[in-house]
């Protein structure tokens, strides 16, 4: 699950981690107001205006303003709020900003980058950190790795200081910006176990000229599996900033990613449903989702899947490619007859299914007398999906 920039910095701010005073502001009077109460608190002669969208690049994009005055806070915010940014990492279509962070301003002499997530290949956490701040990390990693310090950190151990100290150092820090930094780091380790977050990257993490270490955009993303843990967290989520299908899938439990295809596919098993997505590929068509109805497969499931797919207007086809081991291949027959019989399925669905009475799944679909073609074995449901999509 991802959040804002200012609930990830409220929550960095519990586990002392540094960041700047922000106001959190939906209107634009509210952000004169904030502005207000900012320039009276401080001494900076400007305050940040900042675009609350979950995407980077908003900078660039023109989602990052600075003004001098309430005045000019107003009138920043009034043409940001309601708006559509687009961003390299939104994609074409963009997303409408609906609050902006009004932030004190800062006088900033370096510009780090600080970041935490889970490396795979050793299943362990890694601390990242770079002299190159305000940068896509993914890029100084391919252009300049010297300028890239990874550490991994041992799972039973945790983060120990001498590591946070080898990262401060390599950030070429000195005095009491090196102890600044090294707190700094330790803190936003400790927040990111402490909250089971799958990345907590702070960029740019800036020094000021009066030597403060403040986190001065911050991106924090949940593990989704970790959050019966942390239930306070479940309504900062944001289900306007996502694919409104996918937040559909997560009311009914169901594993979905849109894609950008022409047939849908419903799999059970993560394994089986990438597996699935390669043979659309390799048939001519592309997938239009990624969906795991799960082991149980119900009735249920199979029905608000295919509600799922058919509201993606992109897909000509479907392919239904199911394995019966926990679940038998006859009740899975029946669940996409009950459903195919309760919904318009107006597209040709393809159905494979393999496993613990296969042969019966198979009778059921072929005597139901509904648009249900059933394929036996990959080669014949690939074939049969080349098909369908010629005639689409």
């Amino acid at each position: 699950m991802n959040i804002h920039e200012y609930q990830g910095k409220d929550i960095l701010n519990k586990y002392g981690v540094a960041v700047p005073k922000g106001i959190v502001a939906i209107s634009a009077e509210e952000a004169k107001q904030a502005a207000k109460e900012l320039f009276e608190e401080q001494s900076n002669p400007v305050v940040v205006i900042k675009a609350q969208i979950h995407a980077g690049g908003r900078g660039l994009a023109g989602g990052v303003k600075l003004a001098k005055s309430p005045e000019e806070a107003f009138d920043i915010a009034q043409k940001m709020i309601g708006t559509t940014l687009v961003t390299h990492q939104t994609g074409p279509e963009g997303k409408e900003v609906h609050r902006v962070l009004v932030e004190e301003g800062m006088s900033i002499e370096k510009e780090f980058y600080v970041g935490i997530t889970l490396d795979r290949s050793t299943s362990r956490n890694v601390l990242m950190v770079s002299t190159e701040g305000g940068m896509e990390i993914e890029k100084v990693a391919e252009e300049t790795p010297e300028r890239l310090l990874k550490i991994q950190v041992d799972p039973i151990y945790g983060l120990q200081g001498f590591q946070a100290r080898e990262a401060a150092l390599f950030l070429g820090l000195e005095g009491d910006q090196f102890r600044h930094a090294v707190k700094f780091i330790e803190a936003l380790y400790h927040a990111y176990t402490s909250i089971d977050a799958s990345i907590a990257e702070i960029n740019p993490l800036v020094i000021t000229k009066e030597g403060r270490v403040l986190a001065l955009d911050a991106k924090i993303n949940f593990d989704d599996n970790a959050l019966f843990r942390h239930k306070e967290f479940r309504e900062l989520r944001d289900e306007s900033e996502e694919d409104p299908l996918e937040v559909l899938a997560s009311h009914s439990n169901l594993n979905y990613v849109r894609l950008d295809g022409n047939v849908g596919c419903m799999v059970n098993g993560a394994g089986l449903a990438m597996g699935t997505m390669d043979l659309i590929q390799l048939a001519g068509g592309r997938p239009a989702n990624f969906l795991d109805v799960g082991g149980g497969a119900s009735p249920k499931t199979v029905e608000e899947g295919f509600k799922l797919i058919l509201s993606d207007k992109n897909v000509k086809a479907i392919l239904v490619n199911v394995f019966g081991g926990i679940v038998r291949c006859d009740r899975v027959a029946g669940g996409i007859i009950q459903a195919a019989r309760n919904i318009d399925i107006h597209l040709p669905v393809i159905v494979r299914l393999e496993g613990t009475n296969a042969e019966a799944a198979q009778k059921m679909l072929d005597e139901s007398g509904l648009n249900l073609i059933s394929a036996n074995g990959l080669k014949d449901a690939a074939d049969k999906v080349q098909q369908a999509l010629a005639l689409a």
